[in-house]
């Protein structure tokens, strides 16, 4: 299993109980994943809880997951960073760097994979988006559950998707002041699709309860609106807001400031497919595809969570229990037993259909790459602007590709992890994902080891988690190489 996120325990977990072995490979110095995110016991914290709400089921899958690991039929490695997926003589094998300096490599061979790699967020630039205290939505949470610290003082929580609700709750909980919270989401949209929200109604609580925190806390709500803007020197200082009309423009008149320190936005998430693309399992559209076994369709591989479209906690839960469920039976040869997975199975259907929901209520304003002047940095990694971006259009450029090679744009870093959204929305393209040879930066002489080297092929620096190899579930020492 790669990731230990809810899919990645939830498939290890569901593997492990049918007597399966397992390693997971995470990296995350501790399971749970961005939505199970907690502070390090360091900090003492001594209501951690209070920032999650679904704290009883974290807890669930953390005992079983230290009961498992107790009994020998779950490895758990922690800070490995995954870099390459293969198969070799028809079998995946995975390849990590260990550690926080990620220069100890590690490789483990098995019989089956899980993909749970989750998903990141969508960054949609406009004019001042990388001033110091301009973050990303996930980003505030992430600092507010792992570190309990605060971003800023005053915020304003905007873009629009259904994450912006427990952010902007979050931060006003921990003691900072929310000056609104800006949503280009359309209200009618909510009623148009009245009866299939009804349909869900644990969902509909979890909301009114969000609603009642903003209430609580005076939390300004301005729906069908979006940020045009973020001003100051050397920080945020304020903001630019203003309401939007039916096509998704700015309506001239009602641009206000708002002053502020911090700016938590979102658009919503992307899947993380770059192991899957690796690997050559096929894609629909940004989301790996997957049949009812949650498996792709690359022989011994399977995909649960976010990176088979973003949809949640529950769905990634429901997704992860298939496919652990079904490695078991497969690998012992057996067709699963569906009528053991269908509780699983409804709940999938029942999330995805929530899901799917919500992606036809919050979206991003229709014309949201106007508002990326020429002078606006698009990509940060190579410093390329929205001009050069255009410039590049006007040459010919119809694709993330073409412009790449006309302006360094995804030439940096993250790889066009980051500006790949916007290219595509200034570029008038479709976004793509674009098959990488790796999954992150890896230091060279890690590539440069040669695998006919006894030192490189030596056992001791992998993990055999087949059923009924001999070294399976053991953790390679400090120190060994592949």
């Amino acid at each position: 299993m790669i990731g230990a996120g809810p899919a990645g325990l939830a498939a290890a977990l569901a593997a492990a109980a049918r007597g399966i072995r397992v390693t997971v490979i995470d990296s995350g110095t501790e399971a749970g994943g961005q939505f199970y995110r907690r502070p390090a016991a360091e900090f003492g914290a001594r209501r951690p809880q209070a920032l999650h709400h679904q704290w009883r089921t974290w807890e669930r899958l953390r005992d079983a997951l230290a009961r498992q690991v107790r009994l020998g039929l779950i490895t758990h490695l922690t800070d490995h960073h995954v870099w390459l997926v293969e198969r070799q003589s028809g079998s995946p094998t995975v390849h990590a760097l260990r550690g926080p300096l990620q220069e100890e490599p590690v490789t483990v061979r098995a019989d089956a994979l899980v993909l749970a790699t989750g998903g990141y967020e969508k960054v949609l630039p406009f004019p001042g988006w990388t001033l110091p205290g301009v973050v990303t939505a996930g980003g505030a949470q992430a600092m507010l559950k792992g570190g309990l610290v605060l971003p800023g003082r005053v915020a304003v929580v905007a873009g629009t998707g259904p994450l912006l609700l427990p952010v902007a709750a979050g931060l006003a909980a921990a003691g900072a002041e929310v000056a609104a919270l800006v949503d280009s989401a359309v209200p009618k949209h909510f009623l148009r699709h009245g009866g299939r929200f009804a349909a869900h109604p644990a969902k509909l609580l979890e909301g009114a309860r969000y609603a009642a925190e903003l209430a609580r806390h005076r939390i300004r709500v301005a729906a069908h609106h979006t940020v045009t803007a973020a001003h100051g020197e050397d920080r945020l200082e304020f903001v630019t807001v203003a309401a939007l009309d039916a096509d998704g423009r700015v309506r001239p008149g009602t641009e206000r400031r708002i002053p502020c320190d911090t700016l938590a936005v979102g658009h919503g998430l992307l899947p993380h497919t770059d192991l899957a693309e690796t690997l050559g399992c096929r894609l629909d559209g940004t989301r790996v595809h997957v049949d009812d076994e949650q498996r792709t369709d690359v022989p011994g591989v399977w995909a649960a969570g976010e990176i088979t479209g973003i949809g949640g906690a529950a769905l990634s839960l429901a997704e992860g229990h298939i496919a652990g469920r079904s490695v078991a039976a497969r690998l012992r040869g057996r067709e699963p037993d569906r009528g053991e997975w269908s509780p699983a199975a409804r709940s999938r259907d029942t999330a995805r259909d929530f899901a799917t929901l919500l992606d036809a209520v919050y979206a991003p304003p229709a014309h949201w790459a106007e508002l990326i002047t020429d002078d606006t940095v698009v990509c940060r990694c190579e410093e390329v602007t929205g001009g050069a971006v255009r410039a590049a259009v006007g040459l010919g450029a119809g694709d993330l590709r073409t412009v790449k090679l006309l302006t360094r744009a995804g030439m940096g870093w993250c790889q066009g992890r980051m500006c790949a959204p916007a290219v595509a929305g200034l570029t008038g393209c479709r976004l793509e994902p674009s098959r990488r040879p790796f999954a992150r930066p890896v230091p060279l002489g890690v590539l440069a080891q040669d695998p006919d080297h006894p030192s490189a092929s030596e056992p001791k620096g992998r993990l055999d988690t087949d059923t009924g190899a001999p070294e399976a579930n053991r953790a390679p020492s400090k120190g060994d190489t592949p």
